[in-house]
């Protein structure tokens, strides 16, 4: 009897892997463009706990997110890439931003608050989540290595996809992409 519910528990295990591989299997059929980039995992990795400054220099975590989907972006004021994608990922927390995604932006190194306000009022956004990683320990615990450097969390906060450079979130493939997965 135990060797019964041995194999049931093992069958329905690897059709509940085969099902959320089939669900991503969709997803990455939707990159377009610039979203080819987007490498989408196999399985879900964990992510290493981070404690980020606000604007205001309060600590937050990224536990504050669970239960939603995230697009965690790394850059930094310096970045000409990040700021040519910055309207973009701003774009696309108005196009799908709700209680089921987010985008949460997360300044690596040194990026005194006044230039990350300067920088944001040049490009004309307003509406993202700005966190600060002003020792990059959580960019190195991430392993960035370049900025900027997008992270797809999902509502457990466990890594799904990542995108090295920039991208054009506000694209219709990206706007794709996400509405699938928070279909899931």
């Amino acid at each position: 009897m135990r060797w019964f519910w041995f194999i049931v528990l093992y069958t329905a295990l690897a059709l509940g892997a085969n099902t959320a591989m089939a669900d991503l299997t969709a997803v990455e059929g939707l990159r377009d463009g610039s979203m080819k980039k987007l490498s989408l995992h196999r399985a879900p990795v964990e992510v290493p706990e981070a404690v980020l400054l606000g604007m205001d220099d309060a600590p937050h975590s990224l536990a504050e997110f669970q239960g939603r989907y995230v697009l965690l972006n790394f850059w930094a004021t310096w970045c000409a890439p990040c700021r040519k994608e910055m309207p973009g990922l701003a774009a696309l927390q108005t196009d799908q931003g709700d209680e089921d995604f987010q985008v949460v932006t997360v300044a690596v190194g040194r990026n005194p608050v006044p230039m990350i306000q300067k920088f944001m009022a040049e490009i004309g956004v307003e509406n993202l989540t700005l966190l600060r990683d002003p020792k990059q320990q959580f960019a190195r615990d991430m392993a960035v290595l370049g900025l900027p450097i997008s992270v797809i969390l999902d509502r457990d906060g466990q890594e799904i996809g990542r995108l090295h450079g920039d991208a054009e979130w506000d694209s219709d493939s990206a706007k794709a992409i996400i509405a699938a997965l928070k279909a899931r």
